[in-house]
């Protein structure tokens, strides 16, 4: 039986109720009870004191929903003709998202073409439930990753999306992975190019080198998710299974892109519909601090947004910020003299650093 703190109690199987119920449980103040099918457990639930109780998405007979309403638990019901899981309590796999062979079936673009949807062919109610949906579902994505983070040293790796397998910078990032999974948890953005290699590397940390540069000439084969989502999918799904066992490492992608597929080489998959949600998210959970690969728009929105966080943060707040490419943020997209005067005189001054090599970026969170 899983363990709890106090009256916090979280049931999302029905063998779960069933356990509890077995135990003499009679109270279900506190218990947050989620996506179970309780229509046959009416009057197990007819025994128990229920006020304070929150069923969120759970099946219930009218009558049952009735009575444990009026004995002071909030019910929350399941929304109609939504793909996804709007309580859900854990995180997304690769294997979850990607649930049928072909992409264009698969979980991730049902949810991406329904979160789409314009409003103007949806009916006033149809509309007002599709935005429910996907706030309930960020929230709960957001207390799965509470729960998953707790516990763990996590670095982020931000860099472009557009690096394709078999060039020397997507293997840059994937030894930079490699690297800080040896002290950390790597996070990324969750989508192709740096980022899968990021996870990519994470994934074969503590693995020869030699490995590693197996893994790349893997998924050279396809360099890109264009045409073909599947071939490229599926060549990581190989690799995966070709060295089994990686590293864990955590992606937090957005169906805001839905364009740009998730990639499957991260072990837990935090996916949120609001890109803002998803970007505030992704630089907060990296309290060991954050790699900026060469990048464009995306990176350098990440690497402000980041600096602003540490420009009015205390000394106990700061996270290390740390620049890969002299000549890219330089002369390319010259971020890093605004990051120099932003830091100047701040606490925040011996937290950015600029580099060339990942090595040496390794090497500065290491220490």
């Amino acid at each position: 039986m899983k363990r709890t703190h106090g009256r916090l109690v979280h049931v999302d199987t029905l063998a779960e109720f069933d356990r509890r119920m077995a135990a003499g449980a009679s109270n279900l103040s506190g218990w947050r009870i989620q996506g179970v099918d309780l229509t046959d457990r009416s009057s197990d639930l007819a025994r128990c004191r229920v006020g304070g109780a929150t069923f969120l998405g759970c099946r219930l007979s009218s009558d049952t929903a009735a009575s444990v309403r009026a004995g002071g638990a909030l019910v929350l019901p399941v929304i109609p003709d939504v793909p996804i899981d709007t309580y859900r309590s854990r995180l997304y796999t690769a294997d979850e998202l990607y649930d049928t062979v072909s992409y264009a079936d698969s979980l991730d673009a049902r949810a991406y073409a329904w979160s789409m949807q314009d409003p103007r062919d949806l009916s006033a109610s149809v509309e007002e439930e599709a935005t429910l949906a996907r706030s309930l579902h960020d929230h709960a994505v957001d207390r799965a990753l509470r729960s998953w983070v707790s516990g763990r040293r996590v670095v982020g790796v931000m860099g472009g999306h557009a690096l394709r397998r078999g060039e020397a910078g997507y293997a840059d990032a994937a030894r930079l992975g490699r690297l800080l999974a040896r002290h950390a948890v790597v996070a990324t953005g969750g989508g192709p190019g740096a980022m899968e290699a990021a996870n990519l590397g994470a994934w074969l940390a503590g693995r020869p080198a030699a490995e590693l540069d197996e893994a790349l000439s893997m998924l050279a084969v396809v360099p890109t998710y264009r045409p073909s989502i599947d071939a490229w999918a599926a060549a990581a799904f190989r690799v995966r299974e070709h060295f089994a066992g990686g590293v864990e490492s955590l992606a937090i992608p957005t169906w805001h892109y839905g364009h740009e597929p998730p990639n499957v080489l991260a072990t837990a998959l935090a996916k949120y519909f609001r890109n803002a949600t998803r970007e505030a998210v992704l630089l907060e959970v990296c309290d060991a601090g954050i790699v900026f690969l060469p990048g464009a728009a995306g990176t350098v929105q990440e690497i402000f947004q980041d600096a602003c966080e540490n420009y009015y943060a205390d000394e106990s707040s700061l996270a290390p910020m740390i620049l890969v490419g002299r000549t890219h943020w330089t002369e390319d997209l010259p971020a890093w003299p605004l990051l120099q005067a932003l830091a100047r005189e701040r606490t925040m001054a011996p937290m950015v650093h600029l580099v060339d090599t990942v090595e040496e970026a390794a090497a500065l969170l290491a220490a």
